[in-house]
């Protein structure tokens, strides 16, 4: 009996080792991910940021015969200041824009024309608008007077927004840095990435799962970029014909508009404002609005086009794993919720198609016991 109890306490005791080690690496597992919390964010981007950039850090260095060091300090050069340049002339141009709107508020000098009478014809608000816009027209002071709580609070919500912008371009710059880092040391950082997939799903299937997740970054990024591009073509080409002032600004504030995945509407809608303000309710100010407003609108329809395009999975895989990933992440949702996704599809498809041949009965046999069930059967 005591012979038997040795079997018992060996197995208790290996178990009681099993549960510390295991405590002790998972406390250590938290431990390090509370440290590297802080700096989830960056990180995250600067993957998705040299995953997509590599392609073309690969082109430049074969151009310029350069080592990827020098490289990736260039290349990230340039595309800082592709970012930061077309930044700072908006900034620049909306902060002379609003100076100039607070003097000519408080000179008394504001002048708002009349409506037409074709505004009263809208239909459902037209009436409204009408008054609102002739009394606005006949005494400017008292509608400020009226509106002033609105702008109070319209102020403070774009104050907080300008502040989240510059908190995130911040970010999306020191992202770039250590993307180029990561970029310098790419070979390296590849075959490091494939030992890891590897060693985590086998050494047939985890290069298969790591390219996926590289298709799957660059065809969300080429998508997201060339969608904000064709936008930005679209509604800057309205905004030159119309003759609006600012109109490459204003189309560059489109296109980042759509990079940073945030409505084109938050530029059209106060362009089409300012247009009926100063030009009145005419047919060709009708189409204008029309075109910018749809034109506001594309990249609803070629998102379902353009994302997933190069990737081995499905396209409505992709764009539901972008949608989702945008809605409950961010903007970073929108590349990792598309890598999750294609990873969990083709795990789940290589799982059911992972059927040993001695689990199949050949096909001389299936017929004879399908014949037998249906004997019992009857």
């Amino acid at each position: 009996m005591s012979r038997s109890m040795f079997p018992v306490a060996r197995v208790s005791r290996t178990l009681i080792d099993v549960y510390i080690r295991f405590s002790l690496i998972a406390l250590l597992a938290v431990f390090c991910f509370e440290i590297f919390r802080p700096f989830l964010d960056l990180i995250v981007w600067s993957v998705i940021l040299a995953i997509t950039l590599y392609p073309l850090h690969r082109r430049l260095q074969r151009r310029i015969l350069a080592g990827h060091g020098r490289t990736a300090t260039l290349l990230i050069v340039l595309v800082i200041a592709v970012v930061l340049v077309p930044t700072y002339l908006l900034g620049t141009a909306l902060i002379e824009s609003g100076e100039h709107a607070m003097a000519i508020a408080r000179s008394g000098e504001l002048r708002i024309p009349p409506p037409s009478e074709s505004v009263a014809q809208w239909p459902v608000v037209g009436q409204r608008i009408y008054d609102f816009w002739l009394l606005a027209s006949t005494d400017a002071t008292a509608v400020m007077q009226k509106l002033t709580p609105q702008i109070k609070a319209l102020g403070v919500t774009v104050i907080g927004a300008v502040g989240g912008l510059g908190a995130g371009l911040m970010v999306f710059v020191g992202a770039l840095v250590v993307a180029g880092i990561f970029m310098a040391y790419g070979e390296g950082g590849a075959r490091a990435a494939s030992r890891i997939a590897s060693r985590i799903s086998g050494p047939e299937r985890g290069p298969v799962i790591l390219a996926l997740c590289t298709a799957t970054i660059r065809a969300v990024a080429q998508g997201v970029i060339g969608i904000a591009f064709i936008q930005m073509l679209l509604i800057g080409i309205g905004f030159v014909i119309k003759g609006v002032p600012g109109a490459g600004l204003l189309a560059l504030a489109v296109l980042l508009l759509g990079i940073m995945q945030l409505p084109a509407s938050l530029v059209t809608i106060p362009v089409i404002i300012f247009v009926f303000a100063t030009d009145g309710a005419s047919t060709g100010n009708v189409a204008f609005a029309v075109y910018i407003f749809v034109a506001g609108l594309v990249d609803n329809v070629l998102k379902p086009m353009v994302l997933g395009r190069g990737v081995a999975v499905p396209m409505p895989v992709v764009l539901i794993g972008a949608l989702g990933g945008m809605i409950s992440g961010g903007v970073i949702g929108l590349f990792v919720g598309p890598v999750a996704l294609a990873v969990a599809y083709q795990l789940f498809w290589q799982w059911v198609d992972e059927v040993r041949v001695e689990d199949v009965p050949p096909a001389d046999e299936q017929t004879p016991a399908a014949g037998r069930a249906l004997t019992r059967e009857s």
